[in-house]
């Protein structure tokens, strides 16, 4: 099985069945639904995208496209960070910035009714909260949370201790892990990239919306290996010792080598070649430095 080349290298093709796409999602259709039509846009057989949004919420929607979905597991422990309108039910009250304040920290949340997991009492931790700006009853809140955290519910509650009471009026997801709302690209960018791609065969607007899928993986600590290793790796066998050229910390976060992390191994041209999990001495003349998680070639 054929390793890929660089990722600056990649053609048209290669990029739309081994790339990201940092969507902007439109209000309306939900998560799944927009996958879909990124999915039957670029002609891939499969997608993955980085966390469900409700069909009203817009944002920071990363889809990975074709073989890229296999690593669809980095999104799931992604920190995210939304904007949220919170509106209250009572006028606000004089200590309303230090209750709010108070929900920094690890909360308790119980799934609301509709959500599609078991409504169990479980954790979930608030990384910042910030008050951006208010109005009458209507406040603009920075909510950076764990992944799995809801943000209504999150509204909801603290309208109860507010004493007021309150819900989410508009939500927007400004970040997923690694990537932001700096560089998004909404449905019509990339419907116009790829027209453009095959009619005149201009691709600077197809490589600024669809990045190669090594974007996905910056926050992973890296293992780089032997083209010969990768070949091997391709048909399904582990990274051995006398394979790795180097292994360094992620290029973004603070993600380091130690046993039992899940890392990203490379070609020394910086193609991805699979996930793994560490769990040998990367310096070691024998024995499994890397056990297999996804292939990705």
């Amino acid at each position: 099985m054929p390793v890929r080349g660089p990722p600056d290298d990649r053609d048209p093709d290669a990029l739309r069945s081994f790339g990201v796409v940092n969507l902007d999602k439109p209000p309306g259709p939900s998560a799944h639904q927009v996958a879909a039509w990124v999915r039957d846009a670029t002609g891939q057989d499969r997608v993955a995208h980085g966390g469900t949004l409700d069909p009203k919420v817009t944002g920071c929607l990363p889809i990975l496209l074709g073989d890229a979905a296999r690593m669809a597991r980095v999104f799931d422990d992604a920190v995210k960070e939304y904007v949220a309108v919170l509106e209250l039910h009572g006028d606000a009250p004089a200590d309303f910035e230090g209750v709010v304040a108070e929900f920094e920290g690890e909360i308790y949340q119980k799934p609301p009714r509709k959500s599609a997991v078991k409504r169990q009492l479980r954790t979930r931790r608030i990384h910042a909260l910030d008050v951006l700006e208010r109005e009458d009853r209507r406040a603009l809140l920075r909510v950076r949370c764990a992944s799995g955290t809801y943000v209504r519910k999150l509204c909801h509650d603290i309208g109860l201790a507010l004493g007021t009471g309150a819900h989410m009026g508009d939500l927007r997801r400004t970040a997923t892990g690694t990537f932001d709302d700096s560089d998004l690209a909404t449905m019509h960018d990339l419907v116009d990239a790829l027209a453009f791609a095959e009619a005149d065969d201009d691709t600077a607007p197809l490589r600024e919306t669809i990045r190669p899928a090594e974007r996905a993986l910056v926050h992973l600590p890296r293992v780089t290996i032997a083209p010969s290793a990768a070949r091997e790796v391709a048909n399904g066998a582990s990274v051995f010792g006398p394979g790795v050229i180097d292994a360094s910390p992620a290029e973004v976060g603070d993600a380091t080598l130690e046993l039992e992390s899940l890392v990203a191994c490379y070609t020394p041209d910086g193609a991805a070649v699979c996930l793994g999990t560490l769990v040998g001495d990367p310096d070691a003349d024998s024995g499994t430095v890397v056990a297999l998680e996804r292939v990705l070639v």
